[in-house]
């Protein structure tokens, strides 16, 4: 029930978001999304008992940029937002590789029990991908019709995202720690 509970709480804002775009356009949807995002934190710190800092994280940019956007009657801070939230993920990651700690380690080692050289290209591979992520982002968002980046967005970033994540466990299985 737990995981049913998370992936409600991943996907419910961008299902939101989604709804009030295809009935009200970008400008309308993006106050329910800001307000199903903080809903969703809340939820995750309900559930988890502690305060979850990547949704947290992307919950703060969510409401700088989105209410950028409904300020200034601009979408390209809406649009931008995807972008800048990978970046800084990479730069969060690329400044534990440079004190030497590796924060997925911190992130993610309740979960999972690596070797530090399998921490180590585990972020080094979520840093390329972030990148990679924000720069197909900008690609999109400035050559594409609005309908396309949000189709993009609702639909293309989430299964990008889990089509990496497979493809990294051969490398978690190889660096995995035996109990």
């Amino acid at each position: 029930m737990k995981s049913f509970y998370k992936l409600l709480i991943d996907i419910g804002p961008l299902a939101v978001f989604f709804i009030f775009y295809t009935r009200s356009g970008l400008q309308a949807s993006i106050l329910p999304f800001m307000v199903a995002t903080i809903i969703a934190v809340l939820f995750s710190y309900i559930l988890e008992k502690k305060i979850p800092i990547m949704p947290t994280v992307g919950a703060v940019i969510v409401l700088i940029f989105g209410g950028l956007t409904i300020y200034f009657d601009n979408e390209v801070f809406f649009k931008m937002k995807p972008t800048i939230i990978n970046i800084l993920f990479a730069a969060i990651l690329y400044g534990g590789i440079l004190i030497n700690r590796p924060l997925l380690k911190y992130l993610l080692g309740a979960t999972l029990k690596l070797q530090e050289t399998g921490w180590k290209i585990l972020t080094q591979r979520w840093i390329g991908f972030f990148i990679a992520l924000a720069i197909l982002n900008e690609i999109v968002w400035r050559t594409q019709s609005t309908d396309i980046w949000v189709n993009f967005k609702v639909f293309g970033i989430l299964p990008i995202t889990f089509i990496f994540t497979m493809t990294q466990f051969p490398l978690i299985k190889k660096y995995q720690i035996e109990d």
